[in-house]
């Protein structure tokens, strides 16, 4: 019970007693724990004999419900503290019981007893049980009908409307369903969810299979909701999202993307008097035309994506934003050209504050009519636009030096000119991404720290930073995460200086910066602690003695090492110190074999993503791989220790798998039979031809090859 150790607090005594002070009013841990204002509850335990330790039950059992639940809000959420908490004693096991407010099982088998023990969980997420059965779900029903008010069932399969309707129908409080990518599910169970009539959020994202029909079912049941996500419901119409917009006047989010809508419906969407979040990308059926003939106003709306709408243009664009005046985030990514015309709609749009382009055209015009438009602009995203360039990126910024978010990614032709103008300008930025802006000096990005303290997110990916530049940005303490991938000029030198700088660094990305060694890594693990992602793939320098390094990071959840010269022994630490990981990268790691398997299977029961792809693997690591529950994606491409059989069993043997990628050569070596029994828990196989690769390919080539593509 480790975070515990903040609230209960043990001070022997000389008279062979001990204080316990349970610190329940103090946000951060006291010295001294008797000198709060507010007095803290205390227990005295004995630690001189044998019958005063069998007293201690009791004593704990004495404290009231109301102590034990403050302490229970007090730990975090790693569910392994609030276990700890619940073994302490028959009163602490109660307790936690009744306090348990989230519950998410891992195989849906486990229901019946996880809610006889928690009968008060309010926030269902079954997302990762593979498959979910009526009969699980009716259970669901039955056991917290007062109390349940959440369902998450976004990733599950195997249930129908039947045990939709038993959870709408018993759990009168519910308030939220999650049934995204429920492919197969009909009007029946859109009709099976209209009877939760309390509903108040809803997403049907690709749940393809849902008509007009049961669209109106949901509309005319669920009076009272307030968001609904209709995303690529293929079978859904205008007259569909009429009916919604007609009987759901409480709506504030409403999500049409790819749905094949028109114009026609867009004037009660419009209409609907609360409407605050309306998203329309990719709707290929609403054009120019239909847009201008639009005459409703919605001054509710504030925020409008209607990325990907290609049959828009700057005229359709122009005549929806004057009917929108209370925008506040607008994305028209992949549209259509940033010209003079559409900026100057912008004008009456009086609190803008954040928009993106992504992928669009942009003039030099249209970017100063742009910053000429708005006001109080805070987030700009020009990632991967063409026609950005220092007149008119540096324009912009000098204009907004209010900005905090900004993403030139991709823009291959802004030079130091433009990073001198973001950094003297725009000093309380806390996101900057400049991935691939290759025109940039290693001089440039040294302005970056000199000037931008605040950053909490830095993306300098692809660009030629070197260890100057990164002994600037050490300069910025609160940065949290660091993207320095493709940066062939860093060293260990540049990483040390990050390392003493930034402290609460919680992600990495050094994917093939091949001057980093083990020094460089070992520096972080030791000035990083909070540190939670790193990746370090195709960092070809890097051995055993980092992943020994970074082992104590006790929070690392994600771990990429593809490609380094790494072994069963370096994982092996891995597993034993970084309880918390749940996602594992070990592609190309040829000196991992079964040992290292067994260890991982052991101490990583938390893992849920491994990629093992031409490793020494063979049918025994694999097996041993079946004891951890949580696993459900599996990478195994030319890993040639393995059999036929070794993974016919361990594909029936985890029984939590949602997805696995295989070689093709497999496909006809494992019984059908079995293939089809795993792919009916819930499981997609992912069949791959990759031909097998013996040699890393350089990092100068690889980089070259990819500006190449970018061509």
């Amino acid at each position: 019970m480790t975070k515990s150790r903040d609230l209960c607090r043990r001070i022997d005594r000389s008279d062979g007693f001990a204080t316990l002070t349970l610190d329940l009013f103090s946000g951060s841990p006291n010295p001294n724990p008797c000198s709060y204002s507010r007095s803290a509850k205390r227990v005295r335990v004995s630690c001189a004999s044998p019958a005063a330790e069998e007293n201690r039950s009791s004593l704990f059992d004495s404290l009231s419900e109301e102590v034990l639940f403050l302490i229970l809000d007090r730990l975090d959420s790693d569910p392994l503290d609030k276990k700890s908490f619940s073994l302490v004693c028959r009163s602490f096991y109660a307790a936690e019981s009744r306090h348990r407010r989230a519950l998410t099982p891992l195989r849906s088998g486990l229901l019946p007893a996880a809610l006889a023990r928690y009968p008060s969980v309010s926030r269902l997420d079954l997302s990762l049980c593979p498959s979910v059965t009526d009969a699980a779900l009716a259970s669901v029903g039955g056991a917290l009908r007062s109390s349940l008010r959440s369902i998450d069932l976004s990733r599950s399969r195997g249930f129908s409307y039947a045990g939709i309707e038993s959870v709408a129908v018993n759990c009168a409080a519910l308030v939220e369903i999650n049934l995204s990518n429920a492919t197969d599910l009909s009007d029946a169970a859109a009709a099976a969810i209209g009877r939760a009539r309390n509903l108040e959020k809803l997403w049907l994202a690709r749940c393809k299979m849902v008509t007009d029909m049961g669209i109106g079912c949901i509309a005319v049941g669920c009076q009272k909701l307030r968001l609904l996500c209709l995303k690529w419901c293929l079978g859904i119409s205008d007259l569909g999202v009429g009916l919604v917009a007609v009987k759901c006047k409480q709506l504030r989010s409403l999500d049409l993307s790819f749905v094949p809508i028109t114009e026609k419906c867009l004037p009660a969407v419009l209409q609907l008097p609360h409407l605050e979040d309306l998203a329309l990308v990719g709707c290929l059926g609403i054009d120019d035309e239909g847009l201008m003939s639009v005459k409703q106003e919605s001054k509710s709306l504030q925020v409008l994506d209607m990325s990907n709408c290609q049959h828009v243009n700057h005229a359709g664009f122009s005549s929806l934003l004057s009917k929108t005046p209370g925008l506040r985030q607008i994305s028209l990514a992949y549209c259509c050209k940033v010209t003079h015309s559409l900026a100057s709609s912008l004008q009456k749009i009086y609190n803008l504050q954040s928009i993106k382009l992504d992928g669009c055209e942009v003039t030099t015009s249209g970017m100063k009519t742009m910053a000429n438009s708005c006001r109080t602009l805070g987030e700009l995203s020009l990632s991967k636009c063409s026609g950005v360039t220092d007149e008119g990126l540096s324009f912009i910024v000098t204009k907004h030096k209010g900005l905090v978010k900004l993403d030139a990614t991709c823009c291959r032709n802004i030079t130091d000119l433009s990073l001198a103008s973001i950094t003297s300008s725009c000093t309380s930025l806390t996101n900057l991404s400049m991935e691939s802006c290759n025109l940039v000096s290693r001089e440039g990005f040294r302005l970056i720290g000199q000037r931008c303290h605040l950053l909490e997110e830095l993306d300098l990916t692809d660009n030629d930073l070197d260890d100057e530049g990164l002994r600037a940005i050490s300069g910025c303490h609160n940065l949290s995460v660091l993207k320095i991938g493709i940066c062939l000029k860093i060293s260990d030198e540049g990483l040390i200086h990050v390392a003493k700088g930034c402290p609460n660094l919680q992600e990495l990305d050094l994917y093939r910066s091949v001057g980093i060694t083990d020094i460089g890594v070992m520096a972080i693990a030791r000035g990083c602690p909070l540190l939670q992602i790193i990746n370090l793939s195709y960092c070809t320098e890097v051995t055993d003695y980092s992943l020994r390094s970074l082992s104590k990071c006790s929070n690392l959840n994600t771990l990429e090492i593809r490609g380094c010269q790494v072994s069963s022994s370096g994982l092996a630490i891995i597993a034993v110190g970084c309880r918390k990981l749940t996602k594992l990268d070990i592609k190309k790691c040829y000196f991992v074999d079964d040992a290292g398997m067994l260890l991982l299977a052991r101490f990583s029961q938390n893992l849920r993503q491994i990629n093992l792809s031409y490793c020494s693997v063979t049918d025994v690591g694999l097996l041993a791989l079946a004891s951890v529950s949580c696993l459900q994606n599996m990478t195994i491409l030319h890993s040639g220790g393995l059999t036929a059989n070794g993974l016919a069993a361990v594909l029936v043997a985890c029984g939590g798998l949602t997805k696995v990628k295989l070689h093709s050569s497999f496909k006809p070596l494992v019984p059908k039979p079995i293939l089809e029994h795993v792919e009916a828990r819930g499981c997609v196989f992912q069949w791959r031809d990759k031909p097998f690769q013996v040699e890393l390919e350089p990092s100068e080539v690889w980089k070259q090859q990819s500006q190449e593509m970018h061509v």
